[in-house]
C-alpha cells in the first residue's frame, strides 16, 4: 500500500511539473514544409525578401498597411528584378525577351493583401519584416499566432532584437526563429538563421533548406546580442564615428583607410549611410538599454543629430555623405 500510495504521489507530482512547462514545448505538429510564404511589411527589406522568395518558385503574398503602399513596393520589385538583368542582358548571357519572361513568372507569384490575418490563413512561412520596434513585432505575431495554421513556421527579420522577446506573445516556441536577412537582399548572399531557445532542429532543417532554395549561403547562431554579423559590425562603425567626433581623423580618411588598409570594399561611413543611420542608432540604443554599463554600446551624438535631421543615409539622399545629385 505504501509503495502504492508513492508512486501515486509521484504521478500526481509528475503531472503538475508538467503543467507548469511552455506550451510551445507539446506542440503536436511538426513545421510545415514550406510552399506558401507570406512577408509582413513591403518596405525595403519586406520588398527584397519578397523577390528572391518568388524568383525560387514560392508563392509569395506581402502584406502592409494599405493598397498604395503595396503597389509601390510591387512596382519596385518590379523595377529590381530587371535592373538584376541588366549586366546579364549587356552581357548576351541572356535576352530581353527571357528576362522579361523571368520577372513576369517571379512577379505572377506574388500577391498582396492589406489584411495580416487573412495572409497567413494558408501560410507555411510567415517572414515578418517591420521596423525594429519590439511591442509592434509583439503584437503583429500575437495576431498572427490566432491566425496562421498550427504548423506554419514563424519568422522575424529582426537585425538586433532578441528572438526570445519577439516569440514571447506566441505559443509556437518550437516553430518561431530567427531570418536576418541583409541589404539589398538580392544580392546579398548571406542569411544568419537564429535559433531562440525553444526553436525545434525540424523548424531548423526547414529554413536551412529554404535558405539554400532562395539562393543564400545560412549560418547559425544563437539568440545572442546582434547574432553573428552586427554584433561585431555595429561596434566597428561606432567605434570609426567616435574617432571622427574626437577629431582623430576625417570620415573620408577613415574611410580610405579602411579600405586600402584592411581591404575592405567600403569604409565605415559609407557603409553606415548604406545600412541605414536610423537602423544603426536603434540597434545600439536597444543594446544600451539592456547593457547600460558597457561602453562599447555608448550611444552617439553625431549619429542622433542626423537621423534627428532625418539623414538617414543613401536611403533618404544623405546620411554621412550626400547622394543627391
Amino acid at each position: 500500500p505504501r509503495n502504492r500510495m508513492l508512486c501515486r504521489a509521484a504521478r500526481v507530482a509528475s503531472t503538475r511539473a508538467l503543467a507548469q512547462v511552455p506550451r510551445a514545448f507539446f506542440s503536436t505538429t511538426h513545421p510545415a514544409n514550406i510552399k506558401n510564404v507570406t512577408v509582413i511589411g513591403g518596405g525595403l527589406m519586406g520588398n527584397g525578401i519578397t523577390q528572391v522568395t518568388a524568383a525560387a518558385g514560392y508563392n509569395v503574398t506581402m502584406v502592409d498597411i494599405s493598397e498604395e503602399l503595396l503597389k509601390k513596393s510591387y512596382a519596385n520589385i518590379d523595377k529590381t528584378i530587371m535592373k538584376g538583368f541588366k549586366r546579364d542582358i549587356e552581357k548576351g548571357k541572356i535576352s530581353q525577351e527571357d528576362a522579361t519572361k523571368k520577372k513576369d513568372e517571379t512577379l505572377a507569384r506574388i500577391a498582396s493583401n492589406v489584411s495580416a490575418e487573412e495572409a497567413v490563413k494558408s501560410a507555411d512561412l510567415v517572414i515578418e519584416a517591420v521596423p525594429e520596434n519590439l511591442p509592434l513585432k509583439q503584437k503583429i505575431f500575437a495576431s498572427l499566432d490566432k491566425a496562421a495554421p498550427a504548423d506554419c513556421i514563424f519568422a522575424s527579420n529582426t537585425s538586433s532584437l532578441p528572438i526570445k522577446d519577439i516569440q514571447a506573445t506566441c505559443s509556437r516556441g518550437d516553430k518561431f526563429a530567427g531570418l536576418h536577412f541583409f541589404n539589398p537582399v538580392p544580392q546579398m548572399k548571406l542569411l544568419e538563421i537564429v535559433n531562440g531557445a525553444e526553436t525545434s532542429q525540424a523548424t531548423y532543417d526547414k529554413l536551412a533548406e529554404f535558405g539554400v532554395k532562395i539562393g543564400k549561403s545560412t549560418v547559425k547562431c544563437k539568440d545572442t546580442p546582434g547574432f553573428i554579423v552586427n554584433r561585431l559590425l555595429v561596434p566597428y562603425l561606432f567605434e570609426a564615428i567616435r574617432l571622427y567626433e574626437r577629431g582623430d581623423a576625417s570620415k573620408e580618411d577613415i574611410d580610405t583607410a579602411m579600405k586600402l588598409g584592411a581591404g575592405y570594399p567600403m569604409g565605415p561611413f559609407t557603409l553606415a549611410d548604406v545600412v541605414g543611420l536610423d537602423t544603426c542608432k536603434s540597434i545600439m540604443d536597444g543594446w544600451h538599454k539592456a547593457y547600460p554599463n558597457m561602453e562599447i554600446f555608448e550611444p552617439s551624438k553625431t549619429l542622433a543629430d542626423l537621423v534627428g535631421a532625418g539623414k538617414l543615409g543613401m536611403k533618404s539622399g544623405e546620411g554621412f555623405y550626400n547622394y543627391k545629385k
